[in-house]
């Protein structure tokens, strides 16, 4: 029920984009608020941009204007454009549901995505 099963990492150049996929079950997907995280090597897992189920948003300030999550309600898939992407977003990326928004910035969840690499070379 909880399965969050993401895809779409990979290695590109400073200024490259990259497209993360995160696919759900119906339930999970409807009734959680849904978000982005990042753990780089080193470094504490951070949020990056989340939605809750009642439409609130965040986006940390360093990633505002360059990357945007999007869903698509009919595949249960949420998603993460990252453009302009830079050396310092290089980390394992992480899909998350929680059912409480507050958690989030507690850096918890309910369910995890299993993590993708996200290379950015300089």
């Amino acid at each position: 029920q909880g399965q969050l099963v993401e895809s779409g990492g990979g290695m590109v150049q400073a200024g490259g984009s990259l497209r993360l996929s995160c696919a759900s079950s119906r339930h999970v997907f409807t009734t959680y608020c849904m978000g982005w995280f990042r753990q780089a090597p080193g470094k504490e897992r951070e949020f990056v941009t989340g939605i809750s189920w009642a439409g609130a948003t965040y986006a940390e300030e360093d990633v505002k204007g360059r990357f945007t999550m999007s869903r698509d309600n009919a595949k249960n898939t949420l998603y993460l454009q990252m453009n302009n992407l830079k050396p310092e977003d290089t980390a394992v990326y992480y899909c998350a549901a929680s059912r409480e928004w507050a958690h989030f910035f507690q850096g918890a969840a309910d369910y995890w995505g299993q993590g993708t690499q996200v290379t950015v070379s300089s």
